[in-house]
């Protein structure tokens, strides 16, 4: 994993997964270095990514006081519960929703819950942070939100796409990336993951961008792209556009075959 910062008091801690055909899609979680320290998401559920050593490098996990879940995906949650036990003063901050998901995996401890709705705020000392429902999610868990000291807009899903090189996927700017390459990433990561964005109103979903366009946040940090400082207004303006993108359409049966027979070593036996 690599570390990126983000102004004095926030850290990316950057993976990533290759996806063939598609690029390199960024896995972020943030080290929010508040008064009480937050952690947001806890990396990816695979072994041997080094999520914990990660965090230590940048915080002792004894004094993160809360853990936000932005939701239960398990791109997200892979070191929940090596945190938590890390962290025995965190409290796991989610929605009811999200903890019933977790739970049909593992018993959360119920008395270490936060539960925070969109619009509700919670004060971590030295600053607040305000949950809010991205314009665009994959679970019904799904709470980003903004901190108003850093201005920043941890957005979960929303703003992903996947980068042309892994180079670019771990980057600390996304400005790094070509205009178009992330252009053309959004707007397939955005019906990728949020199919259901074709059928939905155009002028419905763009009530949903406008709290955003509010809170005019000087950085935008997604689970699923390089730091993004100085960049939302172009990112709305983009976001609003995909209800008319190309709906994204997987490989098939026969592309899957393809694909393993050009895994083959040259001259195998039939």
């Amino acid at each position: 994993m690599r570390i990126n910062r983000v102004g004095a008091d926030i850290s990316v801690l950057s993976d990533q997964l290759p996806v063939p055909g598609i690029g390199f899609l960024p896995v972020n979680a943030f080290v929010l270095l508040a008064a009480e320290p937050l952690v947001v998401d806890t990396g990816l559920s695979l072994p041997g990514r080094g999520f914990m050593d990660a965090l230590g490098s940048v915080v002792d996990p004894a004094d993160v006081r809360w853990i936000w879940l932005t939701h239960p995906d398990r791109d997200h949650t892979g070191s929940l519960f090596d945190l938590l036990e890390a962290a025995p003063q965190a409290r796991l901050i989610t929605t009811f929703v999200g903890a019933g998901i977790m739970s049909t995996e593992r018993p959360l401890p119920m008395d270490r819950l936060y539960l925070l709705n969109p619009g509700q705020s919670l004060s971590l000392g030295d600053r607040t942070v305000t949950a809010f429902r991205p314009p665009l999610y994959d679970s019904p868990a799904t709470v980003g939100f903004y901190d108003d000291r850093s201005r920043a807009c941890f957005s979960s899903d929303c703003f992903g796409a996947p980068m042309p090189t892994s180079e670019l996927a771990d980057c600390g700017d996304v400005s790094d990336a070509p205009r178009d390459a992330l252009r053309g990433g959004q707007l397939l990561w955005a019906t990728l993951d949020s199919p259901w964005v074709h059928n939905v109103d155009q002028e419905a979903f763009r009530r949903t961008v406008q709290p955003l366009r509010e809170m005019n946040p000087d950085v935008i940090l997604s689970s699923h792209l390089p730091p993004a400082p100085g960049h939302a207004t172009n990112f709305l303006d983009l976001l609003e556009t995909a209800p008319q993108a190309d709906a994204f359409v997987g490989p098939d049966q026969h592309a899957l075959e393809e694909m393993l027979a050009g895994f083959e070593p040259a001259g195998a036996a039939p």
